[in-house]
């Protein structure tokens, strides 16, 4: 089988790639690059090929790759947190890392006691 042949899909793999190759174009991509991506998507979530004689048969399909393309970056794609200015970041930033540091410590913000309440 030739590098790039898709006889090994279903019809189904088939149409799923060209709903999301369509959607990647909706968001801009050049028509090449949504195609990759969209047959990579696919492979990402049924294992390949599931014809008989293809990779992955008989397995679940993952649906966490289809999910995730919407939720990476936002419709804005960072402009929001590009927009903020630099002392913003840099403040939610630390305040991050600080919270990150005391979870991992396992102690509370808070230092009095509630038995008594």
């Amino acid at each position: 089988m030739p590098r790039g042949d898709k006889s090994k899909y279903t019809e189904k793999q088939q149409r799923q790639a060209e709903h999301i190759e369509e959607g990647y174009e909706g968001r801009g991509l050049p028509e090449n690059e949504a195609e990759r991506r969209a047959w990579a998507t696919v492979n990402a979530m049924t294992g390949g090929g599931k014809e008989p004689g293809g990779s992955g048969r008989g397995k679940k399909v993952n649906k966490a790759p289809a999910r995730k393309g919407g939720r990476i970056g936002g419709p804005r794609g960072g402009a929001a947190s590009a927009a903020r200015p630099a002392a913003a970041r840099s403040a939610s930033a630390k305040k991050a890392a600080k919270t990150r540091a005391a979870k991992k410590k396992g102690t509370k913000k808070s230092s009095k006691s509630r038995a008594g309440h």
